[in-house]
This record gives structure tokens, C-alpha cells and sequence, in this order.
């Protein structure tokens, strides 16, 4: 497997970084669009390989109309991909099987299944009770009132709402549990909302009437997520003056809370706008995510600076937010802070089991730290100095988030050797190229 070796720039991190299109948008659009039966437009779509993979499922799935034997569809290891598709073969005529790679058989679809089964669907595990590969026979399901266990994965919810409007009477999820990603949730019902479908939700309730989507066309937001790996190098740098076009101030992703998490790091945040640049949000101030969508299209840049922190412990819960996990806690271990860091159940069914990708990799590097195990997992972070020896290779385990997090490490070791650094193209194909505007230097080795 090959490697790259990152050294940190000499310079001051300054310059314009073109972030990709949000990920979770692109595929929920692409499913309503799906559901539609019609072609509406779709502007600024990820070009991150889940999406790819997503609009090549689709294709073959309308391709494949009338067809009497079972279409495989190979989702390779997109998560999302898996799981939305879940519940819209299972209204789709037609013999499916849904699979994917050896982690994705490893990760649970049992909930959704036995959620949709009692909407009326046909599916059948191939291998493994619970997990991937699925035969789906699609047909029509009927209304009901679900008490859907929110605890697991927020993408549940999602795949059986947004097949909602095509039940003849709709459909309601009372949702029970700690409720995971819940933001993922509601940016769901709000694009559903702006594809003209009626829903509401209320505390842990909430009802989607029948009806069609429809909407003239969309553009697609630039993506949060990948703007917390810039917020990351910022907290690490000794000077930053960066600019993130294309995010929303009032954006439908929860993400976009990364700007307060960073915060205590000493990362302002301020929006720009217009050619002279004028600031049109106080510095500091985290976006205040909406209900309804924002207006896309506006000529708005995030800069993002510096300022000295004296903050010398910080505890997250990452309930609500698990994508941030990541680099928050990595950040907090190479500014040689104290931490303790919660709500991680969700992490052990990303593309890796991150708290343990995370953890053993963050040991390598010299980090003292400890894990709390069990239905309420923790990590605690003891001050350490974090030093890359040249023998050591971190390892990405085919996680994309895991190679952009331990790159920007870089900035306080100095270099750092990551294996398998074409996995960013999961959801930011062009990572490595935007770091080398920053005045990386990278370099692969054997």
C-alpha cells in the first residue's frame, strides 16, 4: 500500500481554499430526485465518490425497469449510499440485491430493514442476519405510525422519511432513544420541505403527508465537513488567513457548528461579503442553523484567523455531530490540551470503528490517552507533545476523514507519513491539492 509523506509549509497558511459540495445534500437530493420520477436540476453536485457511486446506482436502477431477475448493486463501502437505497428499492418494482465491500457487510442495516418490513417490504438478508447483502423486492408499503429506535443511525430515519410522501397515507416516526446526528435529521425534512412535500417535526415526532417532489432546480451548498479539516490547520498554525467560499451562514448542515467548537482553539470566524469584503457576521459567532433553506448563490466567504488561546482543558459531547470527532479531538491532542470527549457510540459503524482508528494512531504519535468502553464510550486526553518518527505509518483503515485529520497534524510534527492517502475521494477529491496551495509539501513513498 503506498504512502505520502507530508512536511508542514514554512509560511504563513494564507490564500482561498474551494471546498467541495456538501456530500449529505448532494445524495438526499439525488434520492428525492429518484422518488420524483423527473430530472429536475441539480446544481454544484459533490463529486465525491459516494455521490458518483450514488448517481451510478441510480442510472442502473432506472435502466433496469422491467427487469424480472434480481439487479445487483454494488455500493462499494458508501455508507449512505446503502442505506438510502434501502428504503427506496424497497418501494421500487423490481428483484434487488444491495451490497458492497467486507467493512460494509460488517455494518448494521437491521434496524432500517426491520423498520421497513413493518411498512409491508420484502427483504431477505444473503448472508449475515442484520447486515448486507439484501434481496429487496420492491412493491408498495403502507402507512403507519413507527416507533423508530433514533439511537443508531441518524441515515435510518432519513432513508424511511424520505420515502414517506410516496405511501398512500403518508407516514409518522415517533422517534425513542438518544437520538444520534439529529441535525442530519432535520436538514432531511427541511429539503424535503423545499421539494414541496408537507412534514413536520416536533420533539422526537415527526409526520410527512403524501405527495410528489417537485422543485424547479437547486444548488447544492459547499460542505461543512470538509470546512473542519481548514478549521483544524487554522487551530495548528501559528498565523492563518484563510478564505472558505461557498458555505452558508444560515446553512441546513449541522457541521456548520464546527465554527464554535473551534472557537475556544482561538479560530475566528467572519463572513465576507461582496467584492470590497465587507464583514456582514460578528467575529467569533457561530452559524445559527435554520429551518428553512438558505438562498444559495451568494457571493459570501468564511475567513477564518488566529488569536491566542489560554484554554487549557475541553470536554464535547459529539452526539449530534459525530463527523467532527475527528478533527476536534485530534486538535485537542496536538495543542497538548487536556480533554475528555463523549458521544462517540456512533463512531464504531463509520468507514472505520473511529474511536479505535483514532485512538491507535494518536498513540503513535506519543499521545497519552485513555478509552472508556461499553454503551457509553469516552476518550480522555492526557497533555502530551505529539512527535512523528520517521519510521511511522499512520494508518487511514479506508477511512477518509482519518487521513485528512492526521495530514494537518503536520503542523505541529513537523512531517508525517500517511498509507493510503486516495481515500479523501470519498467525500473531497481534491484535499491533497488544496493543501499543496497551503505550501505543503508532499511527497509519495514506497
Amino acid at each position: 500500500m503506498k504512502s505520502i509523506k507530508i512536511i508542514k509549509p514554512e509560511k504563513l497558511l494564507k490564500g482561498t481554499i474551494q471546498l467541495p459540495s456538501s456530500k449529505s445534500i448532494s445524495n438526499r437530493m439525488l434520492i428525492m430526485q429518484a422518488l420524483s420520477g423527473t430530472k429536475f436540476e441539480i446544481e454544484n453536485l459533490s463529486k465525491s465518490t459516494d455521490t458518483l457511486i450514488l448517481q451510478k446506482l441510480l442510472n442502473k436502477i432506472q435502466a433496469s425497469s422491467g427487469k424480472q431477475d434480481a439487479v445487483e448493486l454494488d455500493c462499494s463501502d458508501a455508507g449512505t449510499d446503502l442505506r438510502f437505497l434501502t428504503a427506496l428499492l424497497a418501494v421500487k418494482p423490481g428483484r434487488w440485491v444491495l451490497t458492497g465491500t467486507d467493512r460494509m457487510r460488517q455494518r448494521p442495516v437491521g434496524e432500517l430493514v426491520e423498520d421497513l418490513k413493518l411498512l409491508g417490504a420484502s427483504i431477505e438478508y444473503l448472508g449475515n442476519v442484520g447486515f448486507p447483502p439484501l434481496l429487496i423486492k420492491g412493491r408498495k408499503l403502507v402507512s403507519d405510525n413507527l416507533n423508530v429506535n433514533a439511537g443508531v443511525s441518524s441515515q435510518f430515519v432519513s432513508a424511511l422519511l424520505m420515502i414517506g410522501p410516496y405511501l398512500s397515507e403518508g407516514l409518522t416516526l415517533n422517534l425513542r432513544g438518544d437520538v444520534v446526528s439529529e441535525p442530519y435529521i432535520d436538514m432531511t425534512v427541511a429539503l424535503m420541505k423545499e421539494c414541496g412535500i408537507k412534514a413536520r417535526k416536533w420533539k422526537h415526532k415527526i409526520s410527512v403527508e403524501p405527495g410528489v417532489y417537485s422543485v424547479s432546480e437547486f444548488t447544492v451548498e459547499s460542505d461543512w465537513s470538509a470546512a473542519s479539516f481548514w478549521y483544524q490547520a487554522a487551530a495548528l498554525s501559528d498565523k492563518t488567513d484563510l478564505q472558505l467560499p461557498g458555505l452558508e451562514e444560515k446553512s441546513l448542515q449541522g457541521d456548520s457548528i464546527v465554527a464554535s467548537a473551534f472557537s475556544v482553539f482561538g479560530v475566528t470566524s467572519e463572513f465576507l461579503q461582496g467584492k470590497a469584503g465587507n464583514a456582514i457576521s460578528g467575529k467569533g459567532k457561530a452559524p445559527s442553523p435554520q429551518s428553512p433553506v438558505p438562498s444559495h448563490g451568494s457571493r459570501i466567504a468564511l475567513h477564518l484567523s488566529r488569536h491566542p488561546s489560554r484554554l487549557e482543558g475541553f470536554f464535547y459531547d459529539f452526539t449530534n455531530h459525530p463527523d467532527l470527532a475527528l478533527p476536534v479531538i485530534a486538535t485537542c491532542a496536538a495543542l497538548g490540551l487536556r480533554g475528555r470527549f463523549e458521544g462517540l457510540k456512533s463512531l464504531a459503524i463509520k468507514e472505520s470503528d473511529r474511536v479505535h482508528s483514532l485512538t491507535t494512531e494518536l498513540k503513535k504519535l506519543g499521545c497519552r490517552l485513555t478509552i472508556t468502553t461499553g454503551d457509553f464510550p469516552a476518550i480522555e486526553i492526557q497533555p502530551s507533545k505529539l512527535t512523528a518518527k520517521p519510521d511511522v505509518i499512520i494508518d487511514t483503515y479506508r477511512d477518509h476523514r482519518m487521513a485528512m485529520t492526521f495530514a494537518m497534524l503536520s503542523l505541529k510534527t513537523g512531517s508525517i507519513r500517511i498509507a493510503d492517502p486516495d481515500v479523501v475521494a470519498k467525500s473531497y477529491p481534491g484535499f491533497w491539492e488544496d493543501i499543496k496551495s497551503m505550501g505543503f509539501q508532499l511527497s509519495q513513498v514506497s
